[in-house]
């Protein structure tokens, strides 16, 4: 295939973006909606997602807020089946949203607060995979986008529980680029470095950690969440036809 403008166009393409109501989300919406995608935008406060929408229906995209829980089952197929009765369709995914209600060393963590982790981080996004992938099938194949995050590969010390469930998403993508691939669906993940955002504001305010997760990093800045978008696009586009399964980190350098 020869790569050029159109192999980044995403007209009559539907995509769901989770935790899009800001940061990560929000910038890969948006810059879907650009290149052609039907946006749906979700989080949990439906307020906030109807004003994400709308802002991005102020640039002229085409964007609809619809509020999922993604630790409820309920809420995460009222998203699929509200998108599919909107736009009668899912080609693209993303799994962005995420919670770290914990940071500590793992024997002091307690068992339900790892029980929720685990349904945000990882039930709920492959359960939303697995309620888009009727539609991907049928319209000729699609792109699981899944946001972990470097923690998942090198964890460190007050994370470790959400290490593991960034872990255990990054296998999954894995599992569902190996069973879907005959379905022509493509699964991939994105490991994000430090990133300024509203919830990593507990590193980046932290000048300590700051600094010394800049020492680490090959580029020392850190990343605004256009810098992770540009990535995700490319993942959901027909750019990106061969690729599947894969760990693509965005950090600067952090993990060489």
């Amino acid at each position: 295939m020869t790569i050029n403008r159109e192999s980044f166009d995403l007209q009559g393409k539907v995509a769901i973006v989770t935790g899009a109501s800001k940061g990560i989300g929000r910038a890969i919406a948006a810059l879907l909606g650009r290149h052609g995608a039907s946006v749906v935008v979700s989080s949990r406060k439906q307020e906030a997602i109807e004003q994400t929408a709308a802002a991005l229906r102020a640039l002229g995209l085409e964007a609809s807020g619809i509020a999922a829980h993604m630790g409820i089952p309920e809420q995460v197929r009222h998203l699929a089946e509200k998108t599919l009765q909107r736009y009668a369709g899912i080609d693209i995914v993303v799994n962005n949203a995420a919670i770290n209600p914990y940071f500590g060393p793992i024997l002091k963590a307690d068992e339900g607060v790892f029980d929720k982790i685990m349904e945000v981080n990882v039930k709920g996004p492959l359960q939303l995979a697995k309620l888009a992938h009727a539609s991907m099938k049928e319209r000729g194949g699609g792109s699981i986008i899944n946001i972990s995050s470097i923690e998942g590969l090198t964890p460190g010390l007050g994370l470790g529980l959400y290490s593991i469930s960034k872990a255990s998403l990054i296998a999954a993508t894995k599992v569902l680029a190996r069973e879907w691939g005959p379905d022509g669906i493509r699964a991939n993940v994105i490991c994000p470095g430090l990133v300024d955002t509203k919830f990593s504001e507990a590193l980046t305010g932290d000048e300590k950690i700051l600094k010394m997760v800049l020492s680490k990093q090959a580029l020392p800045q850190v990343a605004v969440p256009e810098d992770i978008s540009g990535l995700a696009l490319l993942l959901a586009s027909p750019a990106a036809s061969f690729l599947t399964g894969g760990v693509y980190t965005a950090d600067g350098g952090y993990t060489i």
